[in-house]
């Protein structure tokens, strides 16, 4: 449980109540009695044995038919009807009214508007009289600007493994974010698992948005995380020494990407066609410091739509955590990314859906 908790930088301690009436094992036993088996994979993440999201999904509309629950499609809710405070009806936008004393509010945020999550969920709790604290993007890839932009785009679809990433603010060389695994370089910047899981800190920061305006914000990559400076340096010595008559650039195969070969030079500032055997000990200390701590400057993120979860929602302090019934109007629930709650990549923001949407349900 304090796992979970810590995953979810976006109000995660109010989720207790519906991680305990739900948790992770019981949307797997739910899933296998559906006949859906699953595996464990890299970083504790579940997917179906079948690597096919469509099979899930087809466990819950198998479900929802055997439970006899109407879908009706092609209705898109406009308001929520309320007398005396109360839950009365739906009203759809062509004027249909569904009449209801109970209602769950589960349009989810704002990012991937073409799954249907527009945004319209927060308009209608609003004029309920619900808080919709400031919505922001996260889980969402980063931008660069200028020289790192060009350098980004040298390496474009380079995927990374094994990499060390620290996110740092330069003005108090302060280090807001650290982590290891995979990261992809694009048009744009950067993206990948790792830089995605950045975002959600990132956006916390005080006054991120005004340090990336003024280029303060550096993503630092460990090319190689397992060596230390002097065991790195050693390793160069020994490449050099068999490649001591070529030119750097092909001196350097063994130890980077291709794509990254370049940039690395550009950096450290040694020229690509100069022979190995010329290169000074002060250059040779300038390439195993880029490697060690290549740096790309961090100047925005990509917009919400490309956001895999969207922070912000309805407030928490207007619903009651242990049913998620709204407090300002009898009858009326939450669940999923309407609420103002958000994790870390990892499943952690599906495990919320299902627990808030459970304990709705419930």
């Amino acid at each position: 449980m304090e796992e979970f908790i810590a995953n979810i930088p976006g109000n995660g301690r109010f989720l207790y109540s519906s991680f305990q009436n739900y948790t992770n094992q019981d949307i797997i036993s739910f899933l296998k009695e559906q006949k859906v088996e699953v595996k464990e994979e890299r970083g504790n993440r579940i997917f179906p044995v079948s690597d096919r999201s469509q099979d899930v999904l087809h466990a819950f509309l198998q479900k929802l038919k055997e439970q006899k629950v109407t879908i009706q499609t092609k209705a898109k809710a406009k308001e929520i009807e309320v007398e005396n405070q109360k839950v009365k009806a739906v009203i759809l936008e062509n004027g249909k009214k569904i009449e209801a004393d109970k209602v769950i509010l589960a349009t989810g945020g704002k990012s991937y508007p073409n799954t249907g999550s527009s945004g319209d969920g927060y308009e209608i709790a609003k004029k309920l009289g619900h808080t919709i604290t400031p919505l922001k993007a996260s889980l969402v890839p980063l931008v660069t600007q200028n020289d790192s932009l060009m350098l980004c785009q040298q390496m474009q679809a380079l995927s990374l493994r094994n990499v060390g990433i620290k996110i740092e603010d330069n003005e108090n060389k302060k280090v807001i974010y650290e982590d290891f695994g995979e990261m992809l370089f694009t048009h744009f910047g950067v993206s990948g698992p790792t830089i995605l899981s950045s975002s959600a800190h990132l956006l916390r920061y005080p006054q991120i948005e005004e340090k990336m305006k003024q280029n303060q914000i550096v993503l630092k990559i460990d090319l190689k995380p397992a060596l230390s400076i002097e065991k790195l340096d050693a390793r160069v010595q020994r490449d050099f020494e068999k490649a001591k008559n070529k030119e750097i650039r092909n001196g350097l195969q063994d130890l980077l990407p291709q794509k990254m070969i370049l940039p690395v030079l550009e950096l450290a500032h040694v020229p690509e066609q100069k022979k190995v055997n010329s290169i000074t000990k002060e250059e040779r200390g300038n390439l195993v410091r880029i490697m060690k701590d290549f740096p790309i400057v961090i100047s925005g993120f990509r917009p919400i739509e490309e956001a895999i979860v969207t922070a912000g929602g309805v407030s928490i302090k207007e619903m009651n955590p242990k049913t998620m019934e709204s407090k300002l109007v009898e009858g009326l629930y939450f669940a999923g990314e309407i609420i103002d709650v958000d994790a870390y990549t990892g499943g952690f923001n599906l495990q919320i859906a299902y627990s808030t949407g459970y304990t709705a349900g419930m």
